[in-house]
């Protein structure tokens, strides 16, 4: 543990697992490279420990810098009380207030420099746009929240690969569709950004993955690698960031190929995260690039069925508190 500035751990959906996994999180502190705070209800908190059968002390903090002092005895608890009592497994959409509540004090403390990064429990779409919502997602709120709507790019990472989708959440018609040069160059600059500043890759590598099969095999699969991917890949290479490309994705993720880039640029959702929950199912990690601030989170969801059953595995939630916490570290230093 260090004397620098906690972790900031939202609650995510408090119905789903992510309360657990703070608990768990807690429980294994000293596999943790720097103290977190929760963003949470205490009481519910509590009430999870007590009935999971864990022993697991809620310190009630007033501010970020009391976490480091009581982490080692104690869960520190920035509270944020829920406006309905929490079944597991059994979302309320009369809770979406404070929900949102939490993630905007967790990204106004990590701006004040009070906490070194944000790491988010997994939040319910689906009910938080019942209770009013009214973004994509999650990363999309933290994007607006922070006056930088447009700039975030999605990165999935795990000790053996990252990936950096440049569509992310769109059928794959409408992916294609959408697809341009200018998004493929933005999303390669943004990730050649963060490798240096937060991952301490000093020049770093871009792989670029053509769209078609085999990179469109010369024209014969389609011309938009030629046309859309291609230009990008130049246009990169003009801003003096190593990127090569299109290549077929059907070759670009074993481990040879993995070895000769450090992040990989897919052009849709799955193109990304399919070798990557492949290699690393329980261990990736999301990652928000483009931000001023550090945000991390589990990559997998609410998890109902399981909530409040103690099985939830904390591998993922583990995994992005301490890269939050070399980001953080490695970012400090680039900075100077």
């Amino acid at each position: 543990m260090t004397n620098q500035p906690p972790l900031a751990l939202t609650m995510g959906e408090p119905a789903g697992i992510g309360g657990e996994l703070s608990l768990k999180a807690w429980r294994q502190r000293q596999r943790l490279d720097r103290p977190f705070l929760v963003l949470d209800d205490p009481e519910r908190l509590r009430e999870l420990a007590d009935g999971l059968g864990w022993d697991v002390p809620i310190a009630s903090i007033s501010a970020p810098e009391q976490a480091a002092a009581v982490f080692a005895q104690a869960l520190p608890v920035l509270p944020h009380p829920l406006t309905q009592p929490v079944t597991p497994g059994r979302p309320d959409p009369a809770n979406t207030q404070t929900v949102l509540e939490s993630i905007a004090r967790a990204v106004q403390l990590a701006t004040q420099g009070r906490v070194a990064a944000l790491v988010t429990n997994p939040i319910n779409k689906a009910v938080l746009y019942q209770g009013g919502f009214g973004f994509p997602g999650h990363t999309e709120y933290l994007a607006h929240l922070l006056g930088q709507d447009g700039q975030e790019v999605m990165m999935l990472a795990c000790p053996q690969l990252r990936v950096v989708p440049v569509t992310i959440h769109l059928s794959l018609a409408q992916a294609i569709a959408g697809l341009t040069t200018q998004a493929i160059v933005h999303a390669g600059r943004v990730t050649a950004a963060a490798l240096r500043r937060d991952f301490a890759v000093a020049t770093p590598r871009l792989a670029v993955a053509g769209l078609n099969p085999h990179a469109g095999e010369n024209g014969a699969m389609g011309h938009e690698d030629a046309d859309i991917v291609a230009p990008a890949i130049a246009e990169l290479r003009r801003h003096g960031i190593d990127a090569i490309g299109p290549l077929p994705a059907d070759t670009l993720f074993h481990a040879r190929a993995r070895a000769t880039y450090d992040a990989a640029l897919c052009m849709y959702h799955d193109q990304a995260l399919i070798p990557i929950k492949t290699i690393d199912f329980d261990g990736g990690v999301n990652v928000t690039l483009g931000l001023p601030i550090i945000r991390t989170s589990p990559d997998h969801g609410t998890a109902f069925a399981l909530a409040g059953t103690g099985q939830a595995v904390e591998t993922s939630l583990m995994a992005a508190l301490n890269m939050a916490a070399a980001m953080a570290t490695n970012r400090s230093r680039h900075l100077g």
